[in-house]
């Protein structure tokens, strides 16, 4: 019986990595241009990180993460996200000192043993970009311009912006009250997670995706009808930013993260063409975040896009490699020196056969090489969509430069 990958963790083939590389070059060049730098944290993290982040009563830490034990007896987890170990990173190697604002962005797989389905797996990837230092409500606004133009920049006119305000430790306390007053009248028309979590994160059942639970939560009170003068302001603030940065966006009081540290803003990117994974970015503000990780109380906002749901989005789109030159050879000496400069054949083929390996290769130009060739120091370089040839020194210079020309 032959070996296979394990269910939910998929191999990424040539055909679709230029896709993949596409998308993570233009978040690059997006992110730099507002002054992002990338940070690399590991993919396993002490088991505690995730538990005082996320949450102990989060579906990812109740159900969903890759927990083990080590020999050393340590509770270790793979990183089911991003924020958390990025938050770690900047507490331990003091990078508020560094600097009072800190702008980082990061790429690589997370883990979470859920039900694999459309764009979701059980290894899946993310490009995830935080701000921390910075309270003013234009961060914000600037964030969601920032991934508003990612998703411009790969071509996609789709997903849409969402944005909501979770309030602060100042304001949720009484909407959570009038909320879970509001269940326990519809406690029975209930899911069993959301009955379970009325006492411990009610505001998920807002999320919860339950037919039942969505009809019984028609007309529950909105988060932005309680919110604290200093909290309205802010949220107010980024509207009128995005209004002049001319970002389209919609209002939705029913979001909720399902993480515990967010607080004010939140926001979803979303999409219809993914059937119920409609969400394909998804962020937010975490101010206490920082403080409750051991860290000094600096305020903090960032998201996560989920690169297997964009590359859903893109499609058929091809991006595939190919090279730019292929050296078709005759004789031994040819060889040699075809080996010395570029792709070329490596089994003794025929030069028919080479030229057949040149198209399937789809390589933009080709040349032969051969005695009279390397005698006169030159050969004809062909470009292959049309034939057009032109004499080049067998050089990688001139060859790199009359291709790079042509």
């Amino acid at each position: 019986m032959s070996i296979t990958a394990i269910k939910g963790f998929n191999d990424l083939l040539p055909s679709e990595s230029g896709l993949w590389q596409f998308i993570e070059q233009t978040a690059r060049q997006v992110f730099a241009r507002y002054g992002f730098n990338e940070i690399r944290v590991p993919i396993v993290e002490k088991t505690e990180l995730f538990c005082r982040s996320i949450g102990d009563t989060t579906d990812i830490v109740e159900k969903e993460m890759y927990t083990f034990t080590d020999k050393g007896g340590s509770s270790l987890t793979l990183r089911p996200e991003g924020t958390a170990s990025v938050m770690r990173a900047l507490i331990e190697h003091k990078l508020y000192a560094l600097d009072s604002v800190n702008k980082l962005y990061y790429m690589g797989p997370m883990f979470r043993h859920e039900r694999p389905q459309k764009g979701r797996y059980r290894q899946f990837h993310q490009i995830g970009a935080e701000v921390t230092g910075a309270s003013d409500p234009l961060i914000d606004a600037q964030v969601l311009l920032m991934v508003s133009r990612l998703f411009q920049e790969l071509g996609l006119a789709e997903p849409s912006l969402q944005i909501n305000s979770l309030g602060c430790p100042a304001c949720r306390p009484a909407y959570r009250e009038a909320l879970v007053a509001f269940l326990a009248e519809r406690q029975g028309s209930l899911c069993e997670d959301c009955r379970r979590r009325q006492g411990t994160n009610p505001l998920r059942a807002l999320d919860c995706k339950v037919p039942g639970c969505v009809e019984a939560t028609q007309g529950a009170p909105a988060m932005v009808e309680h919110l604290c003068p200093d909290c309205n302001d802010h949220f107010a603030a980024v509207q009128g930013y995005l209004v002049s940065a001319e970002v389209p966006f919609s209002l939705n009081p029913r979001m909720v993260r399902g993480l515990d540290y967010y607080t004010r803003t939140t926001f979803e990117l979303v999409t219809g063409l993914l059937g119920s994974q409609s969400a394909v970015a998804a962020g937010g503000r975490y101010d206490g975040l920082v403080e409750q990780l051991g860290g000094p109380a600096v305020p903090g906002i960032g998201f996560a896009l989920g690169v297997e749901r964009v590359a859903l989005l893109l499609g058929d789109r091809s991006f595939e490699r190919v090279p730019d030159l292929f050296i078709a050879v005759m004789g031994d000496a040819a060889r040699t020196a075809g080996f010395r400069l570029m792709e070329t054949d490596c089994e003794g083929k025929s030069l028919k056969s080479q030229m057949r390996r040149a198209d399937k290769l789809k390589a933009r130009y080709s040349i032969v090489l051969g005695d009279t060739e390397l005698a006169a120091g030159s050969g004809a370089l062909k470009r292959m969509e049309d034939g057009r040839q032109q004499t080049v020194a067998l050089i990688a210079e001139g060859i790199a430069g009359a291709i790079t020309g042509g």
